[in-house]
Order: C-alpha cells, then sequence, then structure tokens
C-alpha cells in the first residue's frame, strides 16, 4: 500500500490567517486602543514562539509601542527620543546584520540593497554615536520604517495588501523599483 505524503506543517505562534490579519491590521490602524491590543497579541505570540518570533514582526511592535506611547502623553520629549532611538537602531541592526557575512560591509550599502532610506541609516548613526536628534527626525524615522516594515513584510504575507487604493498607483513604478532590490532580501530573516 502506497502511503500518502502529507504535506509538511510550518508551526507558528498565530492562531490562523484571521488572527495574523487582525494583528497586522490593529498594528497600522492608528488607533491607539486597537494598536495596545495587537501588541498584546504579538507579545502573547513572542512568549509562545520565543527567538523565532520574525525579526520585521518584533521590528513593527517595537515601533508601534514607541507611537502608542507617545500619543499616550505620558513620556517627556527626552524619554520619547531615547524610546524611538532604541527601535530604530535595533531595526537597523537586526535588518543589516543577516547581510553581514564575514566581511564587514558598511551599512550605508546594505541598507541600499535593501531599500532603506539612507537617511534613517544616518540617523541610526547620530542616535548610536552623536548627539540625540529632535523628536520630530525620530517620529519621522518611525513612520518611514514602519511604512517600509508594513510594504517589504506585512503586506506581502499570506497574499495581504494595506496599501490604499491612491497609493497603489504612486507605489506602482517605485515597487517595481524595489522588487529586485528586496528580492535579494535574506527570506530566513522574515520567516
Amino acid at each position: 500500500a502506497r502511503k500518502r505524503l502529507k504535506p509538511l506543517r510550518t508551526v507558528v505562534a498565530w492562531r490562523g490567517r484571521a488572527e495574523w490579519d487582525q494583528v497586522m491590521v490593529g498594528l497600522y490602524c492608528g488607533d491607539s486602543r486597537l494598536q495596545q491590543e495587537a501588541l498584546d497579541r504579538v507579545s502573547a505570540w513572542k512568549s509562545r514562539y520565543g527567538p523565532k518570533m520574525p525579526l520585521a514582526v518584533d521590528c513593527t511592535a517595537e515601533l508601534i509601542r514607541c507611537k502608542v506611547l507617545d500619543s499616550s502623553g505620558k513620556l517627556k520629549s527626552h524619554e520619547l527620543i531615547l524610546s524611538y532611538g532604541l527601535a530604530l537602531v535595533r531595526f537597523v541592526n537586526l535588518i543589516t546584520e543577516r547581510k553581514q557575512k564575514m566581511v564587514s560591509i558598511p551599512l550605508r550599502q546594505l541598507a541600499r540593497e535593501v531599500d532603506i532610506p539612507i537617511w534613517v541609516v544616518d540617523l541610526r548613526h547620530e542616535l548610536t554615536h552623536g548627539k540625540l536628534p529632535r523628536l520630530a527626525l525620530c517620529r519621522k524615522g518611525c513612520d518611514v520604517v514602519l511604512d517600509w516594515l508594513r510594504k517589504t513584510y506585512w503586506s506581502r504575507q499570506l497574499g495581504n495588501n494595506l496599501c490604499e487604493e491612491s497609493e497603489e498607483e504612486e507605489d506602482e513604478e517605485e515597487e517595481q523599483e524595489g522588487v529586485e532590490a528586496n528580492a535579494e532580501l535574506d527570506n530566513d530573516a522574515w520567516e
């Protein structure tokens, strides 16, 4: 008798596509209450999944947490700069880390390869080695990185697309240019 091969199953921290979609929409919705609920769900995923948590999910959660704290009005400007700063530094370091093989490659070059704006890498450099930047620049960096994560990771998972229809038309040309750069992105970083 021939044995039927069962398809390989991947164990993930989320219950299914519906939960994934709900968290994705919650993170990007702009409503701090819904964002906090999505962050709580990501924390549950992290407790189940541990170090296997996709870097993009982890980075997105850290950046959204900064935005939720910012909108709460509970932190002072300096505290917000440090919070945004840590999340941005971790993003750049974690996303470029997998591309840093045995040879040290400049972060600016790695950022270009994965289509991260160079000024975000410069912001990371200032946060790490220089004088702390203004809060407005940290907020802008957070927004740009969250948009990058949405386009590069979230909207491509499970066939989802969170782009607004008006953005889709504007982004078609940019997306086509970015496809080549993103094709080289190490999938291990996202899975």
